[in-house]
């Protein structure tokens, strides 16, 4: 299943400055490990040595965050649009 995927711009190094790749997988597992096939490293940046989303990285599967669905079993139905979005915190 062929997905957009939005890149923030702290992970453009990985994709040479893209801002959105395409990627396959049938959940967000999946489309991870299709980004590390093809981008080496995006995927340490985006789960933790667990295996799990880092604490500061929202992940979105068209507009719902993944926290409140399957996480990494999120189905990616083929068109849909992948968000990785840093979380900010400041004051």
């Amino acid at each position: 299943m062929s997905v957009s995927v939005r890149i923030p711009t702290i992970l453009r190094t990985y994709t040479g400055g893209a801002s959105e790749v395409t990627a396959e997988g049938a959940d967000l597992a999946g489309v991870l490990d299709d980004l590390e096939a093809n981008y080496p490293g995006i995927k340490a940046r985006v789960l933790d040595d667990a295996g799990d989303l880092r604490r500061f990285v929202n992940v979105y599967v068209g507009n719902e965050d993944v926290r409140f669905l399957d996480s990494l079993g999120t189905a990616t139905p083929a068109g849909t649009s992948v968000s990785i979005i840093p979380a900010v915190a400041g004051g």
